[in-house]
């Protein structure tokens, strides 16, 4: 494996608890579709979760490891290949914003939904991939990511002009 360029998926709950998600990465049909697709590594932050994954695939080819809270994940969103994320907006948009190839889950057992309403737009848009836990395995094994377009943060520069001059500040 040495000779082999690592490749790594980071999947983020944030700082919730989604078990769902965490269990749907940690299946054999989900760890088959990561290998399927060239992943080496699987590093999972699982948050306030009580199900803890295996550190072992099927086949032990997939290097899995996994924690609960770092005080900052960007270092593992900049190093990896993909990111599986839960839907929250920052989540969101940080790995947007690093260039990063994002396959977002949402949560079906939040209340009034929010986040699968952003998910589901930006997908639309072709910023990222959206799944369910129960389809995260078939959306890996179809995924086309050079099909995705790169996100383009807006400039905020006019608003903060208009916010600025409604407030009495002067022009910069």
């Amino acid at each position: 494996m040495a000779d082999r360029e690592r490749r790594t998926v980071f999947v983020t709950v944030g700082t919730t608890c989604f078990d769902a998600l965490v269990i749907a990465v940690d299946s054999p049909e989900v760890k088959k579709a990561l290998l399927q697709k060239g992943y080496t590594d699987l590093l999972i932050q699982m948050g306030r979760g009580t199900y803890v994954p295996s550190k072992v695939s099927g086949d032990a080819s997939l290097q899995v490891d996994h924690f609960t809270f770092s005080p900052c994940i960007a270092d593992n969103m900049r190093t990896a290949s993909l990111v599986i994320s839960h839907a929250g907006s920052g989540s969101i948009f940080e790995t947007l914003r690093l260039g990063k190839p994002l396959i977002v889950v949402v949560n079906e057992d939040l209340m009034d939904n929010h986040q699968s309403e952003l998910a589901e737009e930006l997908a639309e848009r072709k910023h990222l991939l959206c799944a369910r836990p129960q389809t995260l395995g078939e959306t890996i094994r179809a995924m086309d990511l050079g099909t995705l377009i790169p996100y383009v943060p807006g400039d905020a520069k006019t608003v903060v002009t208009l916010i600025n001059k409604f407030l009495g500040f002067p022009d910069d």
